[in-house]
């Protein structure tokens, strides 16, 4: 099972030549493990990449995708339909926020991102309003890699080899204090007043120029940022004040990862449109998707029947095999109740996590839901190299961790047992006191 030839896979956001020097390759998986190629288990304390919710190998999940590949792989999406896409979209809008009312499907959270983006433009142009346009992101915010994700995002190193960019985005300050907020438990007490930050950006450009504000409720690629608290009540207010759309990214935290459905009803602040992708399907086929209100849905329901209402669309969006996952997802999650799980389980993970404080290097502890983040010191001249060291030394002891920058992110899988939760930090204990 071990391929003889790495060269041609371009692999994504890794490190090329030093993977292919000393591969790291997984070749199974069942419920909170990997199967490295050498034989060993491998602890996830990542859900994959943010997005196996349910744990691996659900057999419910996989045996609906072997039926649905049987019965029909492929059905067009533009003037066409097939029943699982109308009934999956219905079951994710049954979980949205009060209000919401329909869902446009993607392939991937970019491009759930990429539609929200012009959704918002667009509808305000169906009311008249043609110049609203300008869009704003945060600093340290990441919403996927299609350029008008980039665009919108505040990390760096993302954006720095792409050129310019769209025009006419500007970007909120970030939330990241560690001066006043070091080791939180659950959201912060100070940095609400940087909501406020919206009014700058409206006053410079004037409001009426202004179509959306997108950011993440929980930073999770820039490594755990949490909203202070008041934060997103008040970018709420400030949106409302002067007509502008609120977007959630919720590509990583929506189906449970904060103890509801979705962010903004853990955090009690209800967007106009939400993003999601990743736990829709447990990571079994890609599929992302956008959730609106139904007065963003109905601005576009005018005109002549026969005229398409919204010039966008992917080949697969709603794919028959994707919303085939997608369904039996969610009826893993409701009848386990993993989209509530993370809120039972989330005082044994805040004590656990927070017991890593005092260790070699560790700056700051953050936690909220089933996601935490544990902050390093920065080598002198060589950022990201410690965290990256850790990764290393943790897979070497049989567990998965993200880095990000100098930060270590962990989001399990909802079926973890507080057994494994005690476990998963006792190895990062040992990792963190061998690191230079």
């Amino acid at each position: 099972m071990i391929p003889n030839d790495l060269r041609a896979f371009w692999m994504p956001f890794t490190a090329n030549r030093q993977f292919k020097s000393a591969p790291r390759l997984l070749t199974g998986a069942k419920g909170m493990h990997y199967r490295s190629a050498d034989g060993r288990n491998i602890l996830d304390g990542t859900s994959g990449l943010w997005c196996v919710n349910a744990g691996h190998g659900r057999e419910r999940i996989t045996e609906a995708i072997r039926q649905q590949a049987g019965e029909m792989d492929y059905a067009p999406p533009f003037q066409m339909g097939h029943p699982k896409a109308f009934e999956l979209a219905t079951r994710v809008a049954g979980l949205l926020p009060e209000g919401f009312s329909n869902v446009f499907f993607t392939n991937s959270g970019s491009e759930a991102v990429e539609t929200a983006l012009k959704i918002a433009v667009a509808w305000h142009r169906a009311r008249g309003e043609a110049g609203r346009y300008r869009l704003i992101g945060r600093e340290k915010g990441y919403h996927g890699v299609n350029y008008g994700g980039i665009s919108v995002g505040g990390i760096g190193p993302n954006r720095k080899s792409f050129g310019p960019l769209l025009t006419g985005v500007d970007h909120l300050r970030h939330t990241h204090d560690l001066d006043r907020n070091a080791f939180s438990r659950g959201l912060p007490e100070h940095g609400a007043e940087l909501a406020d930050d919206l009014e700058r950006i409206v006053m410079l450009h004037d409001p009426s120029t202004i179509a959306a504000v997108i950011v993440e409720p929980m930073a999770g690629s820039a490594g755990v940022l949490l909203p202070p608290k008041g934060y997103l009540q008040r970018l709420r207010e400030i949106c409302d004040r002067y007509g502008i759309l609120l977007i959630f990214d919720e590509v990583i935290t929506g189906f449970g990862r904060l103890g509801a459905p979705f962010a903004a009803q853990r955090l009690g602040v209800i967007p106009d449109m939400v993003t999601m992708a990743k736990g829709l399907t447990n990571g079994a086929v890609p599929m992302g998707a956008v959730g609106v209100k139904a007065e963003i849905h109905d601005a576009f329901m005018t005109g002549p029947e026969h005229m398409i209402e919204l010039f966008h669309g992917y080949t697969y969006s709603g794919h028959p095999l994707a919303c085939a996952a997608g369904l039996a997802t969610l009826d893993v999650y409701e009848e386990e109740g993993l989209l509530t799980r993370a809120r039972e389980l989330e005082e044994v993970w805040e004590d656990a996590i927070h017991a890593l404080k005092g260790l070699p290097h560790v700056i700051d502890i953050r936690n909220f839901g089933l996601v935490g983040a544990i902050e390093l010191e920065p080598m002198e001249g060589q950022p990201t190299k410690r965290a990256f060291s850790a990764f290393l030394k943790a897979w070497e002891k049989g567990l998965l961790i993200r880095t990000t920058g100098d930060i270590i992110a962990l989001s399990p899988p909802l079926i973890i047992s507080e057994a494994e939760i005690a476990h998963l930090f006792d190895m990062l204990a040992g990792v963190l006191r061998e690191l230079d």
